[in-house]
């Protein structure tokens, strides 16, 4: 079995916390590392969300082609929304950690989340983190009706395992949102009649990787070791 890495918005693989990460996943299971869409060294434009399943589906398609036919898909924020919405959309993964993910589309209510949006919402912000950060994102108008919220895409995702981790001291996104995405877990489970294999652990950090500790991460590993297929042998990381 293979893992799928998937980092938040404004950073890459190459990062230094999503660089630490794989390492610790890499001691249990094999990694394939992605830079999403207008990210890192991956071309294209940041669509915040909406697209980046795709990325996903091309990361575990590969993971598969080297021979890890059970793959886990892991995200931190942005990566975390969209690894649910790919498991709910898409499928046909193991299981699926999402790690301080939004369960809403463009939320504003935390003072950081304002500061973002005004950044990613003007040409001066979007120049700052494509020359700053190496992050291109499309420019408004988003598209509408907007792509269903990841609170009501986490109901496709029962039976597959499904891992919400967030931090108490998240300044992104506060606790409704790990709430929101069990309850929705929970209502899809319950209306198709499957076993609801979701669990929700509130932690002491802040925000994604930047803020989780390794111990945390090392708990995670055993999550998805303990819950799905066995490690297979095979290359041990991919970027």
């Amino acid at each position: 079995m293979a893992v799928v890495l998937v980092h938040g918005f404004n950073v890459s693989s190459g990062a230094a916390p999503n660089m630490a990460i794989q390492g610790i996943l890499n001691e249990e299971f094999p990694v394939v590392a992605l830079d999403l869409r207008g990210h890192g060294r991956s071309d294209g434009v940041s669509t915040l969300g909406e697209r980046e399943i795709h990325d996903v589906a091309a990361a575990v398609a590969w993971a598969r082609l080297l021979g890890h036919p059970d793959v886990v898909t892991v995200g931190f924020s942005l990566g975390g929304a969209v690894v649910l919405r790919h498991a709910g959309l898409v499928g046909g993964v193991a299981g699926v950690v999402a790690v301080s993910p939004p369960a809403f589309w463009y939320y504003r209510g935390t003072a950081i989340m304002r500061l973002l949006h005004l950044g990613i919402e003007n040409p001066l912000g979007r120049a700052y983190l494509r020359t700053a950060n190496r992050t291109r994102v499309t420019p408004p108008p988003w598209p509408l009706p907007w792509p269903e919220h990841p609170a009501r895409t986490a109901a496709r995702i029962p039976p597959t395992p499904f891992l919400v981790v967030h931090g108490r001291q998240d300044a992104f996104f506060p606790l409704e949102h790990p709430q929101a995405l069990a309850r929705g877990a929970a209502e899809g489970s319950s209306d198709r009649g499957v076993v609801d294999n979701t669990e929700v652990w509130i932690e002491d950090f802040g925000h994604a990787e930047a803020a989780i500790p390794a111990d945390l991460v090392r708990r995670i590993s055993s999550w998805v070791a303990d819950r799905t297929p066995s490690p297979s042998a095979g290359p041990r990381s991919t970027r």
